[in-house]
């Protein structure tokens, strides 16, 4: 995209002209060449000057490339992540959007946790959450669905293996789908069997810093005491230590968007904004504890907007 102060003009290729010239409301260049020199030919015409790029998304090589086919006196501008910032705030047809592929990702979530049983592979269940996720009417999985049993669960970003799920263990589903565009994102822990104490303590300690985080939702307050609320909880437990992320972040058209609710960050939130809360504590040897529920920040405070109940199911 190339966007000036009175027009706004898309490149692309032709693989992709027809579906550009029914969906983008602006003026389309399908390219048959480079899209850096199409952009750079418009940028000539215009006599524009001044052009600001996107240092997060531009590569290095895109950027080279840009650079070479500009014309002499035009200047290449490094700008921060203005989009980012713009998107922080949902517009109301947006958190409709966010509401419709929460539903669709909780109802896809129950549909397969009442089927599993200990013997089943990680990869089967992350399978089967992805088939259902399409079957309530989503496009894909909003990132790679994250399954884990038993001391894999301490892993915080384990990738689904042909490891089975055997009795007496923990199971962790972190999913999320996108539909009409929009990103969800739910964690839940389920265990096969009669979980030991240290487990259920782990669980309820997890549980109280969620809680405790939701409840510090609220406009104007800093990003980094929603994290901070979690973390003074899991401190209580003695579990601060096993708690190696950061309490959420934002999504949207992607999964990551900002603001990140970790322990520096200054953003203030704004009524509007979509976001997670997903504190957690791992030991390794034992396990891992995560859950996580899709939160809209409210003109009052928050309102949850997972309906997936954070009961700790046994099976």
């Amino acid at each position: 995209m190339l966007l000036s102060v009175k027009e706004s003009h898309f490149f692309t290729d032709p693989r992709y002209g027809l579906e550009a010239s029914a969906e983008i409301n602006c003026q389309v260049h399908v390219a048959k060449g480079s899209l850096m020199a199409a952009a750079a030919a418009v940028i000539k015409r215009k006599r524009l000057k001044k052009i600001g790029f996107e240092t997060a998304w531009l590569k290095h090589e895109e950027f080279v490339k840009l650079k070479d086919e500009m014309p002499l006196g035009v200047s290449l501008i490094p700008v921060g992540p203005v989009i980012e910032q713009q998107r922080m705030v949902k517009s109301p047809d947006e958190i409709d959007r966010i509401r419709a592929s929460v539903r669709a990702n909780s109802e896809a979530y129950e549909r397969v946790l009442r089927r599993i049983r200990p013997g089943v592979r990680e990869q089967d269940i992350a399978a089967e959450l992805d088939f259902q996720i399409r079957m309530q009417g989503a496009e894909k999985p909003a990132f790679e669905t994250i399954v884990a049993a038993g001391i894999r669960t301490a892993l915080p970003h384990a990738r689904p293996s042909a490891r089975r799920l055997e009795a007496n263990e923990l199971l962790l589903i972190d999913m999320g789908a996108t539909l009409d565009g929009y990103a969800s994102d739910m964690t839940r822990m389920a265990f096969a069997g009669s979980p030991p104490k240290r487990i259920r303590d782990m669980y309820k300690a997890v549980l109280e810093a969620q809680s405790a985080a939701i409840q510090a939702v609220r406009p104007g307050i800093a990003a980094s005491k929603v994290d901070a609320a979690a973390r003074g909880v899991l401190k209580r437990y003695k579990l601060d230590k096993t708690f190696v992320h950061s309490t959420g972040h934002g999504l949207g058209l992607e999964i990551h968007e900002p603001p990140r609710l970790g322990k520096k960050e200054k953003t203030k939130l704004e009524a509007g904004m979509a976001i997670t809360i997903e504190p957690g504590a791992y030991i390794e040897g034992v396990g891992g504890i995560r859950i996580e529920d899709t939160v809209l920040v409210t003109d009052s405070g928050c309102e949850i907007l997972t309906p997936t109940s954070k009961e700790f199911i046994t099976f």
